[in-house]
């Protein structure tokens, strides 16, 4: 006797995307991009400022069923370290660094390549972004500079050293320069880099999602 037949399986859904940020301002900017239309598979998550905060925010969000295999995208303001940077620059990691060691990013190229689309006349810089637990001023912007970064921010090393912790996944990290070497920023919000660091951020979303949907495509 034949067993009745189940119900037909189903394929498993496309990997979600996490975007972790840090400022209410950073999560206003990608909530209000598009008229807040975020894909189903997209969870914008704000962590707190610095190091720890996105650690434990970042370990909590994985560990809800059905993100274990989440593709995590940090994303926010930064400080530029190269001389010749503007506010409203964008900067791609194709690393993050901290004490712990570096993380390779995914995709690295793709995601510039969309970041160009989708902000037109913004510069778009590639390199290594180094994680800071404070805000970085003066001469120690000099000294990250010469490890070979291109940029620091306090949260985006920490979130993805926590996303690869417990094996491989896709990461990165796309930054909007707020404060660089000619351009120190005292508080933000209240000058035009800020505003201008917004709107840049607000204009990027759909390139992230882009990104995300070239993880799903076979690769030759």
């Amino acid at each position: 006797m034949t067993a009745p037949a189940g119900p037909p399986a189903t394929a498993p859904g496309p990997a979600p995307l996490l975007i972790a940020c840090a400022l209410r301002i950073e999560q206003v900017a990608l909530r209000s991009a598009g008229g807040g239309a975020v894909p189903r598979t997209a969870t914008v998550l704000r962590t707190g400022m610095g190091p720890r905060a996105a650690e434990r925010a970042v370990t909590r969000a994985l560990e809800r069923p059905g993100a274990e295999a989440a593709a995590v995208l940090a994303t926010g303001f930064c400080a530029g370290l190269v001389p010749g940077m503007h506010p409203g620059d964008l900067v791609v990691a194709d690393e993050t660094r901290d004490p712990r060691g570096a993380v390779t990013c995914t995709g690295t190229a793709l995601l510039a390549e969309a970041l160009a689309r989708a902000a037109p006349g913004r510069t778009v810089h590639i390199g290594a972004l180094t994680g800071s637990d404070h805000v970085v001023r003066g001469q120690e912007r000099a000294q990250l500079r010469a490890t070979g970064a291109v940029a620091v921010d306090m949260e985006s090393a920490a979130t993805l050293w926590t996303a690869t912790a417990g094996g491989a996944r896709p990461v990165a990290a796309v930054r909007v320069i707020v404060d660089a070497p000619e351009h120190e920023l005292v508080r933000i919000g209240t000058v035009r880099g800020g505003i201008s660091a917004f709107r840049v951020l607000r204009a990027v979303l759909p390139a992230f999602y882009d990104w995300h949907r070239s993880l799903l495509l076979p690769r030759r």
